[in-house]
């Protein structure tokens, strides 16, 4: 009975402190938050933080963060052990990289990592990244045909040695940057929060006694797992396929997947995807296999740890050469247009498994808004009395219609960003935001409405012209669809107010004394629409979800 006992209270012992990493990590991406210069890191959380043990598997992340960062750099952390073995770090030692396909996907995201050091020996690895601004080439577009043109790329290189900053690194980065201040306090503060992370770590295992983090480690990675496997039993063994069509640029994007599902694991395999684009919206494998994982999670075990064990039941195959995963030098600035559809595309093969149990589609990748004038053919027309701007805002579309519930409005699923505030971007800039509302009308009809889409109208309070890159506006031909007899969400577009649409991914000039106008997407819907009560109808109409027009054509409510 006693032994029994120990064991028991061990296992409590061992969860108490998996909860404190977990808060020393959340504290390290805190960090970030509070010491960010661009405004989609300090406002959106763009970004992420985690711990490793010694051999590159992630142990502990915060819950800060988005999945494309996560999930990518647990798989990057491995890289750099590669290139920079444990053995011959020191303390005061950082590494970094932004290379697309050892980090998380594009050249806008540095991946930072640093030993923990505790009584002289090293006892873990601290990882962080986060969007910075501009790295140079053609900004953050979709035009490139090569990764060459998107801005320089960073190998692995020691950013700090011994606790002396790589100067050198610097002055390459910032001089082909148009954002220096912000790109330098951005990777500045992923240095800070590493050390943060280490600091709080060294009280942690002070206060626990430990002298290694190695069977915290293992128990968190084996109960993680073993957690994982169980919750697979859940879903029927066998092969599930689907597709799905985007708009792609030069022509469209088709994703196929196959799911299998046996009692140990869940694979899938991307074979048969078209190939990869010859501009920038592949998604490099990392990047694929982050929100594809991040998928299968969200449904087959939401409740688990997100770590190295429970995402080693999940595994992802592709061709070599496609859009799921485009071999250097391919473009991939705007990886997200496809990486970030990928979630759908993951619960269109789990719907025909578990029928009835799954969301309907979301409008998926955000859609960016770079706007500038610098760097541009407009900056070469507007005169010294302009303002010289590049700025970024984020837009969301609507949730699919979820199980029992409405889809979430104006929400970046799967991504997790937040806004960044209208007030912060005018500050910034002379750009104005004229409007901002929800979308009547824009969630997909079912008995369960999709999410709500959005307008944004936005202008120029100088009178000069501006730019915007248009690179992720995707589902603007190929709406989020519904599940379940739910029906599709709106799709979106973009257009001047003047009228003229746009009708790529290219960089559009928005004219002088013109306005953009930006309609997102909506969530499908999920169940026949029909089978929608007349109270959920008329509250919808009160709030204005839906017009009187709609709701008698798409509910033949009277």
């Amino acid at each position: 009975m006693a032994s029994k006992t120990n064991q028991a209270l061990e296992k409590i012992h061992q969860q108490v402190m998996w909860n404190r990493l977990i808060a020393v990590v959340e504290e390290q991406a805190q960090a970030i938050l509070r010491t960010a210069f661009g405004s989609i890191v300090r406002e959106a959380g763009d970004l992420s933080a985690g711990v490793y043990d010694l051999e590159g598997r992630m142990i502990a992340q915060a819950v800060t963060g988005t999945p494309g960062h996560v999930n990518t750099m647990a798989r990057a952390v491995e890289h750099f052990l590669v290139r920079f073995p444990v053995e011959t770090m020191k303390p005061g030692d950082v590494f970094v990289t932004n290379d697309p396909w050892l980090g998380t996907g594009h050249l806008f995201d540095f991946v930072v990592v640093s030993p923990a050091y505790y009584k002289g020996q090293p006892v873990a690895l601290f990882a962080s990244t986060c969007h910075v601004i501009d790295v140079g080439g053609r900004g953050f577009s979709a035009e490139a045909n090569s990764i060459y043109e998107e801005g320089v790329n960073i190998p692995h290189l020691k950013l700090r040695n011994a606790g002396e900053l790589n100067q050198d690194f610097f002055t390459i980065l910032l001089a082909n940057s148009r954002n220096p201040v912000e790109v330098k306090g951005d990777i500045l503060s992923l240095v800070s929060c590493n050390d943060t992370g280490e600091a709080r770590l060294k009280e942690m295992m002070a206060e626990f006694k430990l002298s290694s983090l190695a069977p915290l480690a293992n128990f968190i990675i084996d109960n993680s797992r073993d957690a994982m496997i169980k919750a697979i039993k859940n879903v029927p063994n066998g092969k599930y396929a689907t597709d799905m069509e985007l708009d792609g640029f030069e022509a469209p994007i088709y994703i196929k997947a196959e799911m299998e599902v046996s009692d140990q694991d869940i694979v899938i395999d991307f074979a048969g995807t078209s190939r990869a684009s010859r501009y920038g919206i592949n998604s490099p494998l990392c990047y694929t296999e982050a929100y594809t994982c991040f998928g299968l999670k969200c449904i087959v075990a939401p409740s688990v740890p997100n770590n190295h064990g429970s995402l080693s039941v999940f595994s992802v195959k592709a061709e070599e050469g496609s859009a799921v995963h485009p071999l250097h030098p391919s473009p991939v600035a705007a990886r997200h247009v496809i990486g970030q559809m990928l979630p759908d595309v993951a619960f269109g093969c789990l719907a025909k498994a578990l029928p009835g149990q799954i969301p309907g589609e979301s409008s998926g990748s955000i859609w960016v808004l770079p706007l500038a004038n610098v760097g541009t053919e407009t900056a070469k027309t507007t005169g010294d009395n302009s303002s010289r701007f590049n700025v970024m805002n984020v837009a969301m579309g609507g949730v699919g219609a979820r199980p029992g519930k409405d889809g979430l409005a104006v929400t970046a699923f799967p991504s997790g960003v937040g806004a960044i505030p209208i007030e912060v971007t005018e500050t910034e800039s002379p750009i104005v935001f004229w409007r901002k509302e929800f979308l009547a009308d824009s969630g997909g009809p079912g008995a369960f409405r999709g999410g709500l889409g959005q307008v944004i109208e936005i202008g120029n309070t100088e009178d000069h012209p501006f730019t915007i890159s248009a690179a992720t506006f995707d589902r603007r031909r190929n709406p989020p669809r519904g599940r379940d007899g739910g029906q599709v969400g709106g799709v979106g577009n973009a257009r001047l107010a003047s009228g003229p649409q746009f009708t790529d991914k290219a960089i559009h000039t928005v004219p002088q004394g013109d306005r953009l106008i930006v309609k997102l997407p909506g969530g499908g819907g999920l169940g026949d629409p029909h089978d929608r009560s007349e109270d959920m109808i008329r509250a919808d109409l009160e709030a204005g979800y839906v017009t009187e027009e709609g709701a008698k054509r798409d509910y033949n409510f009277k």
